[in-house]
């Protein structure tokens, strides 16, 4: 039965650990968020209910991991966002911090790749003014102004709680 808990422990503070790497990922272009963040679900699914609940309902990363698990994909918006900073802080690295050719086709080939995956993820459209069922939606502004969130969510209490 120690064995048992031991390894749920490990378990859960692997999870947290990809949670943090997939944070990061947020922030750095180079770092994937995805992976770190089905890593940490999976980690959780098999060692806790309560912290696996918690990353599928966290304002920030619950609706990224279920939308990629579904293979809804992500918004234009968030797709132009990343690529944007991909290519900028890439191109910095190039002109300005690189002297070695061999590290400037690395990380140019490291920006062809990571583009061509997030070009190819289905787009999440929002619903269009007759409610198609066709469109796959994306959160609406709330009644308090609110709108779509730091996290890319809307500014709602998660499962009615205040």
């Amino acid at each position: 039965m120690r064995r048992s808990r031991a390894v749920r422990i490990c378990l859960v503070i692997g999870g947290m650990f990809f949670v943090g790497i997939g944070t990061l990922g947020i922030i750095l272009p180079l770092l994937p968020t995805t992976p770190f963040l089905v890593l940490a679900a999976i980690c959780f699914a098999r060692s806790s209910e309560k912290f696996h609940n918690w990353l599928l309902n966290n304002k920030c990363f619950g609706a990224y991991i279920k939308n990629y698990r579904e293979g809804k994909g992500i918004s234009l918006r968030q797709k132009v966002i990343v690529l944007s900073f991909l290519i900028l802080t890439i191109g910095y690295s190039c002109i300005f911090v690189l002297d070695y050719i061999v590290g400037r086709i690395i990380l140019l080939l490291i920006l062809i790749g990571v583009s061509i995956h997030i070009l190819r993820l289905p787009t999440l459209h929002r619903p269009d003014a007759s409610g198609s069922k066709a469109a796959r939606s994306l959160p609406e502004k709330d009644e308090q102004g609110g709108g779509m969130g730091i996290c890319g969510k809307d500014n709602e209490k998660i499962g009615g709680k205040s």
